[in-house]
């Protein structure tokens, strides 16, 4: 609408244009005024006036007034001042000093060995200021030696499956306080990264397995070495997903499985999840969307589209989570804690995976034993006669993230196409207004065009 008032004004100023130049020409030509003679008087003509010189006095030339030197002085060039440059600082990254700390990688757990004087510059660490990822260490050997000793699984371990190694990945962290009283430190802060390589004896692939015997000499690295894994997954479940990025809409997909190695064959659940904004499972705020030994209750609580998918294999299950956000939170990166459970897939199990999937109205099993669902709104207990021996059980914490989740952006199309709807809707109402202007302005032009003609082909001549 700016653009049709700018034209109207430029029209106007045009049309104005117009009524100026018709009447600039339909006026009289102007003649010269014929000069009045008085009888008997006649002008003189005028001389210049001439300039008055005073007798004796001559003006002298300016000169320029000479530079004032003094003798035996010469002034020495100026020379620009040297900029003077700033010390390059250059900041060193504090190392550990080598051989600090000493691995020792069991079977199921790991144990560390920690110099006091970590940094190796002879000050010695105090134990409360150092933790493996987490947790501080469990005792002290000597006066210059501290302990560590933690599962697999423990102290925010991360498991990377290799082509034919488990290598899991520890992270020793140093951050000094305030010595004592005073607001100094003299030692700088340090992350140790540890890790563990286990040999991997045979490949699982995604078909059902039966595990092969093997001697027991062949085994020893592997016996009672249990590995839960939880991962994304693309649309089409057969492979993992490249990126981590998802939006308000999405739907996410999450595979748990177990490796099983030597074990017998085994049966996965998920017993809790939880969802915060930080890489710690207790920190707030925090969202409990499976519980009661693997209800997904999102579903229930929010008509949510989550669910479980049927299962196809034992050591693997497969769960939609619709994409959310925390309420009144800016930061869009999520971290999702599972506790998982793995039992003799031949035994029986009160595990489950229970959805509540909108238009069932009701509760619905991975498994199609729906019965085992029938707790998950009050609370779910072992059954009478029925014993947690029956069955070897194993348990392990997975962790993903961070899963970033996006606002979504599919309302910018169609607003789009709704004010390109709209450009439309006002477009014949502008045309008309331009028409109607230019034709305004041409016939007033043709009026005043043809006024001007008339008036110079009857208007007599005046001299």
């Amino acid at each position: 609408m700016g653009g049709v008032r700018l034209l109207i004004e430029f029209l106007v100023f045009g049309l104005f244009g117009c009524l100026c130049d018709a009447q600039w020409g339909s006026q009289a030509p102007m003649t010269p005024r014929p000069t009045r003679r008085i009888p008997g008087f006649t002008q003189a003509p005028m001389t210049p006036r001439p300039t008055h010189k005073i007798p004796g006095f001559t003006q002298a030339p300016v000169t320029p007034r000479p530079t004032h030197k003094i003798p035996g002085f010469t002034q020495a060039p100026v020379t620009p001042r040297p900029t003077q440059k700033e010390p390059t600082i250059v900041v060193e990254t504090p190392t550990p000093k080598p051989n600090a700390v000493k691995v020792h990688c069991g079977e199921s757990s790991v144990q560390f060995e920690v110099d006091m004087d970590l940094l190796g510059i002879g000050h010695l660490i105090q134990p409360s200021d150092i933790n493996l990822g987490g947790c501080g260490p469990v005792g002290q050997h000597g006066s210059e030696v501290l302990l560590f000793e933690t599962e697999l699984h423990g102290c925010g371990s991360v498991l990377a499956m290799m082509d034919d190694a488990l290598v899991y990945t520890f992270a020793l962290n140093y951050q000094p306080n305030s010595i004592g009283a005073t607001p100094i430190i003299r030692t700088s802060s340090a992350v140790v990264g540890l890790q563990c390589h286990y040999m991997r004896l045979h490949n699982v692939s995604s078909n059902a397995l039966k595990p092969t015997w093997i001697p027991y000499h062949s085994t020893l690295s592997a016996e009672e070495l249990l590995v839960f894994s939880m991962r994304l997954m693309a649309d089409h479940w057969q492979l993992e997903r490249g990126s981590n990025v998802f939006f308000l809409g999405d739907l996410i997909n999450i595979e748990v499985s177990v490796v099983q190695a030597n074990h017998m064959p085994l049966r996965v659940f998920v017993d809790t999840c939880v969802a915060t904004l930080d890489s710690d499972m207790n920190a707030v705020p925090r969202y409990a969307f499976i519980e009661n030994d693997g209800c997904l209750m999102d579903s229930k609580l929010t008509n949510s589209r989550s669910q479980f998918l049927s299962r196809v294999q034992d050591d693997k299950l497969q769960f939609q989570l619709d994409a959310f956000r925390f309420a009144q939170e800016a930061r869009s990166a999520i971290y999702i804690f599972c506790h998982l459970k793995a039992t003799a897939a031949l035994a029986y199990s009160e595990g489950k995976a229970c959805s509540f999937p909108p238009g069932k109205e009701r509760w619905i099993s991975a498994s199609g034993n729906d019965q085992a669902c029938s707790c998950c709104d009050t609370s779910c207990v072992l059954r009478k006669g029925r014993s947690v021996d029956s069955g070897a059980q194993y348990a392990g914490t997975a962790v993903l993230g961070p899963i970033v989740v996006q606002e979504a952006a599919k309302d910018v199309p169609e607003s789009h196409s709704r004010v390109k709807a709209d450009d439309r809707a006002e477009g014949p109402s502008e045309a008309m207004i331009i028409a109607g202007v230019m034709a305004a302005v041409g016939f007033v032009c043709m009026i005043v065009l043809g006024t001007l003609l008339v008036q110079r082909r009857y208007k007599p001549l005046v001299l």
